[in-house]
């Protein structure tokens, strides 16, 4: 059997796969969001581990795993997250900072300023944003004290979450180069860590990052009863970041294929081969995995906020019980009514890029109901996605003929057609929701021998298929009062 360690933004799930890459056993707990100061957005480590060894424990034993069972593991993971831990003792030395997080803005801003961003997009197919990991890192060398001398005696390890359960799993400070492309301190072309972007955030001791290996092939394997009872010495054996596992566990092994992947946030991912693309305005170019001496490239929208809106609903304002509560007050009403919905709890992301943007609600009368706040939440995910999907189309020349979605969303029906009409075209949704655990147990198993690479691109999954029923005036008069609606929420914090 396989098990995937899939550690999301506000929870894990691990899946058993059985031989044939059947699922066999599951598992999910959330964990506690922090928000310190607005903007700011944080996780306890310890929690997350805490979280992740349960619920794998819950997995296996669903499964039916006994000891010997287990064959390999594979982790994929929310990118950009920073942790910061003493190698010596285990323990965090200050809660994690979340790729939401946004108290790095103005230093981004003097960076680009200072015109450090040509260097950094050249270098890392990035943009100078606090999403990424490099000022996050800085800021903590910087603000907690004594950590830089910490991290210059080597009693400091940073990395991404990947890394941090590497760590407790293993006792090994490494991690993979789709998640080290993900810093913006990686050289994606070099394939190293770059002296001059260490330098340029802050000087960060190379020694206190993580090794970087292949996202197929061996990590370390399990010590200490880490995994109960009969699973030391199973090997962790395939890593990718979330996005990219996505990629991996759709089956887009050749250039030109793509996905969506419906989840905190959403992210279009299009493999583009194993020559690194230029970046084009709006969009990433990232590292979609690395197999021995070989690196395959992906172009990537990010959207920072999807699903994280409807849990914002339900937790924040408490407007619905369940986020599967959205499906039919969204059907209750024949159109939007002219309610819209920008999400940016956390700035924007791709096209725009605008960490000062905020949430914004446009178009309510005495009239709206929650019936309309759940359908412009839903309305947003899937606008933004067509953001998206428009700036990938115009960088590469080539209009979208089908959007292949995974992630949890994807179990809304009411959300995936109004995703085909609003893109005018086929949504296809993967059979396992869970695309971004399926690429994980699929790295591992390819890595352990299990499966082969043909074995992965064969592979068939469709569970359901949307075509586009909206007309092409509806469709651009939504989009339409869409953008009037972005353009009201961008630079709100800036004031």
């Amino acid at each position: 059997m396989i098990l995937a360690i899939d550690q999301g933004t506000t929870g894990t799930t691990c899946l058993v796969f059985d031989a044939e890459a059947q699922l066999a056993g599951r598992g999910y707990r959330e964990f506690e969001q922090h928000f310190p100061r607005p903007g700011w957005v944080e996780h306890d480590a310890a929690q997350i581990w805490d979280v992740t060894q349960a619920v794998a424990l819950e997995a296996l034993d669903d499964a039916g795993a006994g000891p010997g069972d287990l064959h390999a593991i594979g982790i994929t993971n929310q990118r950009e997250t920073v942790c910061v831990w003493d190698p010596r003792t285990g323990e965090p030395l200050h809660r994690a900072l979340v790729w939401q997080d946004r108290r790095t803005a103005a230093r981004c801003d003097e960076l680009r300023d200072a015109g450090r961003e040509p260097l950094v997009r050249t270098r890392t197919g990035l943009v100078l944003d606090p999403y990424f990991s490099a000022t996050k890192i800085e800021w903590l060398l910087g603000n907690v004290d004594g950590l830089r001398e910490r991290a210059e005696q080597g009693h400091a390890c940073f990395g991404t979450i990947d890394a941090w359960l590497v760590f407790k799993l293993t006792g090994e400070h490494r991690t993979d180069v789709s998640n080290a492309s993900r810093t913006m301190l990686y050289d994606i072309v070099g394939g190293d860590w770059d002296d001059e972007l260490l330098a340029l955030f802050g000087d960060i001791p190379r020694a206190s990052l993580p090794e970087v290996l292949p996202s197929i092939g061996e990590f370390g394997t399990v010590r200490d009863g880490a995994l109960g009872e009969g699973h030391d010495g199973v090997p962790v054996c395939g890593i990718a970041g979330d996005q990219q596992a996505a990629l991996y566990g759709q089956g887009c092994l050749d250039p030109g294929l793509g996905k969506n992947t419906y989840g905190t946030g959403s992210f279009v991912l299009l493999n583009a081969g194993d020559e690194a693309p230029t970046a084009p305005p709006g969009l990433l170019a990232t590292v979609a995995w690395g197999i021995a001496d070989r690196t395959t490239y992906a172009l990537e929208a990010a959207i920072f906020v999807t699903g994280a809106a409807v849990q914002w609903l339900r937790d924040g304002l408490g407007v619905i019980e369940r986020a599967s509560d959205t499906e039919a007050l969204a059907a209750s009403l024949d159109g939007n009514d002219g309610v819209y919905f920008v999400p940016a709890l956390t700035g924007l992301g791709s096209p725009h890029w605008d960490p000062y943007a905020r949430g914004t609600i446009v178009g309510l009368t005495r009239g709206s109901t929650r019936a309309h706040l759940a359908r412009a939440t839903l309305e947003a995910i899937a606008l933004q996605t067509v953001d998206a999907v428009r700036a990938m189309e115009q960088a590469s020349g080539q209009p979208l003929q089908e959007l292949r979605a995974d992630g949890g969303a994807t179990v809304n029906g009411w959300l995936m057609q109004f995703q085909a009409d609003v893109l005018g075209v086929p949504i296809a949704v993967a059979q396992i929701a869970e695309t971004t655990a399926l690429g994980a147990a699929l790295l591992a198993g390819v890595g352990s021998g299990a499966w082969t690479q043909s074995d992965v691109a064969s592979r068939e999954g469709e569970r359901a298929r949307y075509e586009p029923r909206m007309g092409a005036g509806e469709r651009s008069a939504l989009i339409d009062d869409w953008q009037r609606a972005v353009q009201r929420a961008r630079g709100w914090a800036r004031g």
